[in-house]
């Protein structure tokens, strides 16, 4: 079992930046990726950004060029920087991850993220 705490959501005027962190009760070594996702409203879920276990990351069309990902080893903890936010990045914010070896998968409890105009 693993536990994900999400905090860093809130509201922020367009053109602005929030910084989320999602913090694991498990060594991010035993992870083979952790991940961003978000839900718009009215919309599906889908994948913004993901760090996996070697460092490398990859990002969302959408958001690319304004979001990074990144990560505290020592703290397990995942964070997605949100810089020149814009109204439609408005979502609940989702961290996941996936157990080695596992087909099992964890989601946090989410955050809401609400960028004005």
């Amino acid at each position: 079992q693993v536990q994900l705490v999400e905090s860093g959501g809130g509201l922020v005027q367009a053109g602005g930046s929030l910084r989320l962190a999602c913090a694991a009760s498990v060594s991010i070594f035993s992870l083979s990726a952790m991940d961003w996702y978000r839900q718009g409203p009215g919309k599906q879920r889908e994948l913004v950004a993901r760090i996996i276990r070697g460092g490398s990351a990859n990002y969302a069309d959408s958001v690319k060029g304004r979001f990074t990902i990144s990560r505290d080893n020592a703290e397990n903890t995942v964070y997605l920087q949100m810089d020149s936010l814009k109204p439609e990045d408005t979502a609940v914010y989702y961290c996941h991850v996936n157990l080695i070896g596992s087909v099992y998968h964890y989601w946090g409890q989410g955050t809401q993220v609400t960028v004005s105009s």
